[in-house]
């Protein structure tokens, strides 16, 4: 494993962390994780020299931060950092923050968090923060020894990520970054002003929730087989990252052991500055012809859907449609799906567009999928 500086601590942080956001499930069920399968891979990554592992309140239904402690039971905890997140949608008062990290602590089956993180910073959130005066409970609950290192992750624009990172000494960041949202949200410039005043940045959605990883259109296809050396899709997203000296660690949602297994050989093979000019120019051509219609990450945070909705499969299928010249084989796809999982059974409740990170119309999106699969 290839380990990298993390920020102004003394510490090395393995190039690969392990995010525990797409754990393998049984039926399909997002909140039922498969345990056994789930500690297997966790405890695989953390062997080969992972060090870093990511959770958070939310993630597959509340059950993440669970099956982390599980995981890491057994003389793992020991071995790594563990970083998860307060639910910022749900702080109303001072009194929730102590809350949600007590409970977090006692979830997670220890009496620490390395890394914490006030969870998808937006305008709403930073400035409900601020009012509860945030940084003084920061400097409670550190003297407490309740947590070790302070960050964010943030879903909002380039200004308000310069005026939050400005606001507190901060030890790092989370930022989603990839070779196809580089003016997305922080992006890149986001990434060069935390590095640049001494945040470590970690890197989350690297592979644009998968969408990066999978088998790339025709023409994407060709340009990765014009390169030198052979390089997986995911591997190609994952060492232009990893190329970046302001890159502290790049976390992925690995669902599979066999994706655990090839992530890890990858950053194996991780330094900065190893890509070459040709492979940087390869980039720039597949990423120009890898952006989809619409920016979805597969995130999940709009699910479950109170009427059933599949809303990430919907708007892959709708994507991939586009991408890959196959409307007739995803039109398949989409009628195979369970009726109350099609796009068309969208009822325009709205709960979903308030939890998504991207900001994405979810509604209307969803409307020009049910169309465009109807004819």
């Amino acid at each position: 494993m290839q380990y990298r500086k993390f920020g102004s601590l003394d510490w090395q942080v393995s190039a690969l962390g392990f995010g525990a956001m797409r754990l393998p499930t049984i039926d399909d069920d997002d909140s039922n994780i498969d345990e056994k399968k789930a500690i297997e891979m966790i405890r695989y990554a953390i062997e080969q020299g992972v060090n870093y592992v990511d959770t958070a309140w939310p993630y597959h239904q509340k059950q993440s931060e669970i099956l982390v402690a599980k995981a890491l039971k057994d003389g793992y905890r020991d071995k790594v950092r563990l970083a998860t997140k307060l639910p910022s949608w749900e702080i109303k008062t001072r009194e929730d923050m102590d809350y949600y990290l007590d409970k977090q602590l006692e979830r997670l089956e220890t009496d620490y968090i390395d890394f914490y993180l006030l969870h998808s910073l937006n305008k709403d959130y930073w400035e409900n923060y601020i009012d509860l005066d945030i940084f003084t409970w920061i400097e409670k609950v550190r003297k407490e020894g309740k947590i070790k290192q302070i960050g964010f992750s943030f879903h909002d624009e380039y200004d308000l990520f310069t005026k939050i990172v400005d606001a507190y000494d901060w030890d790092f960041c989370q930022i989603q970054y990839n070779y196809l949202d580089r003016e997305y949200q922080a992006g890149e410039k986001g990434l060069h002003y935390a590095a640049n005043k001494g945040l470590a940045v970690v890197i989350m959605e690297p592979l644009r929730g998968g969408a990066l990883a999978v088998e790339p259109p025709k023409d994407v296809k060709e340009i990765w087989g014009a390169a030198e050396d052979d390089r997986t899709p995911a591997e190609w997203a994952l060492q232009w990252l990893w190329n970046k000296p302001e890159v502290a660690v790049v976390l992925s949602g690995m669902s599979t052991l066999e994706q655990v297994k090839e992530n890890v050989k990858s950053a194996d093979k991780s330094a900065i500055n190893i890509l070459s000019k040709t492979d940087l120019n390869l980039i720039e051509k597949a990423s120009e012809r890898m952006r989809g219609p619409i920016t979805c990450t597969r995130c999940g945070y709009c699910m479950p859907c109170p009427n059933g909705v599949n809303i990430p499969e919907n708007f892959l299928l709708f994507n991939n449609a586009h991408l890959y010249d196959a409307k007739q084989e995803n039109k398949e796809k989409y009628l195979k799906l369970e009726e109350e999982k099609r796009a068309s059974a969208c009822v325009e409740c709205g709960q979903c567009e308030p939890a998504c990170p991207q900001h994405l119309p979810i509604i209307k999106l969803l409307k020009d999928t049910a169309q465009y699969f109807s004819v």
